[in-house]
């Protein structure tokens, strides 16, 4: 146990090294000069002494390695700096605007699985029929449709003719319906796809005809048997396509006028707000990180045959 939370700690420390000096790097290259919008906030003419006083004060006249290294120690502090534009702390405009991202990521999960279980099993267990077909079209219209158009579609829909739903805003846990919606539908048809191909091959194994032998019902076959061994592929893939997932969520809360982190550091884009940036990449960063160890332990987990190998591997030496 000592050796694996070893491990982890390193593979921590050297991901958040790479990510945060990459992340640093583009951010500081990215064109457009920050200082020039911190000082034209109030479109107030400057001059080249004020512009070149404040690059002195904010560091920027520095070597990049110096400005990562002072960034770093501060990292280290827990310290992620004021933001340019308002000049509050990163840590206090992430923590107010990550309640409303994890409202929409988790809405959109709930509304993937919702959708995406009970089409790809019944796609799989009644393959070849018009169920089938169905499940496969929504896949493929899923993969087609891009977040954004259906995001117009539904605003047009839900609250423009028909005004069931608010278009934007976060006034109540209605207003987060449309947008968890809008996501989770647009990454619904890349795993009813994967549930279906999964379980047909879970199905076509020798276990399953070695249950079915047995005198097992149907129903204990397919749920303790079929669907279990079917979700690692679904698992990887979730883990591996959660930088997909929170890219989506920046484009919905756009759309949508969600105040949640991602329409910040839209904003932040534009006004080169670089601490604000460089916070949110990092709180990304982890969040990916801890959701894909998350993954890697479910899928431990789920397949037998890797705890197996795990504990001869343990035995052994």
């Amino acid at each position: 146990m000592f050796r694996i939370l070893s491990r982890r700690f390193i593979e921590v420390a050297v991901f958040l090294l790479v990510i945060t000096f990459i992340s640093f790097l583009f951010v500081r290259l990215a064109p457009g000069d920050p200082v020039l919008t911190i000082l034209n906030v109030d479109d107030v003419s400057v001059t080249q002494e004020q512009v070149e006083a404040l690059r002195e004060q904010l560091g920027f006249n520095d070597p990049l390695l110096v400005q990562y290294g002072r960034w770093l120690f501060d990292f280290a502090r827990l310290d992620f700096g004021n933001s340019y534009i308002t000049n509050q702390p990163v840590m206090e405009m992430i923590a107010g605007g990550l309640p409303a991202t994890l409202e929409l990521s988790f809405g959109a999960l709930i509304v993937m699985l919702l959708a995406a279980i009970p089409l790809g099993s019944l796609g799989a267990l009644y393959r070849g029929s018009w169920i089938d077909q169905i499940s496969r079209g929504v896949s493929l219209l899923g993969a087609a449709v891009p977040s954004f158009w259906l995001a117009l579609i539904f605003i047009d829909l839900f609250a423009v003719r028909w005004g069931v739903l608010p278009p934007m805003g976060r006034d109540s846990i209605v207003s987060a319906l449309l947008p968890s919606l809008t996501l989770g539908l647009a990454i619904t048809g890349v795993y009813v796809r994967l549930l279906r191909s999964s379980l047909l091959d879970a199905l076509s194994n020798e276990f399953i005809r070695a249950a079915r032998s047995r005198g097992l019902s149907e129903m204990r076959i397919f749920f303790a048997h079929a669907f279990r061994s079917s979700l690692p592929p679904v698992m990887t893939v979730f883990g591996m396509s959660l930088g997909s997932l929170i890219g989506g969520v920046v484009v919905i809360e756009v759309i949508f006028a969600y105040p949640g982190i991602g329409k910040m550091v839209v904003d932040s884009i534009r006004s080169r707000d670089y601490p604000v940036i460089q916070g949110y990449m990092l709180i990304m960063a982890i969040i990916v990180f801890v959701v894909n160890s998350a993954v890697d332990l479910s899928y431990r987990y789920l397949n037998p045959e890797m705890r197996i190998k795990e504990r001869k591997n343990i035995s052994w030496r």
